[in-house]
């Protein structure tokens, strides 16, 4: 077993295992959603570049979420298009080990950076007269470097403990990219250690990430119930409101997928589980950030205003 478990040179994706007439429909649904993804996040970032009200450091960090939503679905779908427009499935070992290194690192980097932006609301909702001073452009860059940092360390650690273990002839992976849990079915050797290594690390940047949050909007509760006028309560809560439902959706589902505690036994609910945190929120990111963001709002209006007046012109 161990000497056929070197010779793995390349995996089958399952993928979803549909119907050929389903197929070619849910190639093109995903690749509306990759456009769609892509067309929404590279218009935030260039509607946070170009407009002067959103050069603050809460845009600044969305401009890195969007960036990252990009990256996040382009390490996945495109690999998925392949699969359903071509019948694929075949992938390499090293391009295998590359898919998951980057998926790690897009995802973790998420988890950090997300934990980065409830601690800019902290500061703004609770520390206001001190948010300029604290959050200057130079701190900004550093906790953005510190959340790709601590993402790197994990990225590198996990892929390194997942692709030194030895998989067996057996090369079919159940899923529509190279996931964890999926892979861990095929060794032919014995990974506890390895194993985990792997969950202790995820466990780590889940749970540190989601400390921070929680920390951070219990003093922003705290702060916004001691505003004595409902309306400047609703104004507060309001700068809040799309980073926890963006933290809401992803989180939720990334917890579902990596700490339940029957992971792997219903495989189809967790490619499904997948499909929403690798394909649809990166979609909806933006769109959440424009219909609960003023500023945002505004912005868009303004650009809009200024088509009309050079197609007009």
């Amino acid at each position: 077993m161990a000497e056929n478990a070197t010779r793995v040179t390349e995996f089958i994706l399952m993928g979803f295992r549909l119907h050929t007439s389903l197929q070619m429909s849910f190639f093109f649904v995903f690749l509306a959603f990759y456009l769609i993804t892509i067309g929404g996040n590279l218009g935030m970032i260039l509607l946070i570049q170009s407009d002067s009200r959103l050069q603050t450091p809460m845009y600044f960090f969305l401009s890195h979420l969007s960036f990252l939503d990009i990256c996040y679905s382009s390490v996945i779908v495109p690999q998925l298009l392949v699969t359903l427009g071509t019948d694929k499935t075949v992938i390499t070992y090293g391009c295998c080990a590359t898919q998951f290194f980057f998926f790690t690192l897009c995802a973790s980097t998420e988890c950090f950076l997300l934990a980065v932006m409830a601690y800019d609301r902290y500061m703004a909702v609770c520390h206001p007269l001190l948010y300029a001073m604290a959050m200057t452009p130079r701190a900004c860059l550093g906790l953005v470097m510190a959340a790709y940092g601590g993402a790197m360390v994990n990225t590198v650690v996990r892929t390194g403990c997942t692709f030194s273990i030895s998989f067996c002839k057996y090369n079919q992976i159940d899923f529509f990219f190279c996931d964890l849990p999926p892979l861990l079915k095929l060794v032919c050797s014995e990974t506890r250690r390895k194993e985990q290594v792997i969950f202790l690390f995820a466990f780590l940047v889940i749970t540190t990430s989601v400390l921070i949050i929680l920390m951070s909007y219990l003093f922003i509760i705290r702060a916004i119930l001691k505003i004595r006028t409902a309306g400047g309560k609703a104004k507060t809560f309001s700068t809040c409101a799309s980073h926890m439902t963006a933290v809401a959706l992803f989180f939720g589902t990334l917890i579902f997928m990596y700490l339940k505690s029957n992971m792997g036994q219903s495989l189809w609910e967790d490619k499904i589980v997948s499909v929403f945190y690798t394909v649809i929120i990166p979609m909806l990111n933006p769109v959440i950030y424009s219909l609960r963001n003023k500023e945002v709002k505004e912005a868009l209006k303004k650009v809009s205003q200024r088509m009309r007046v050079s197609q007009a012109g």
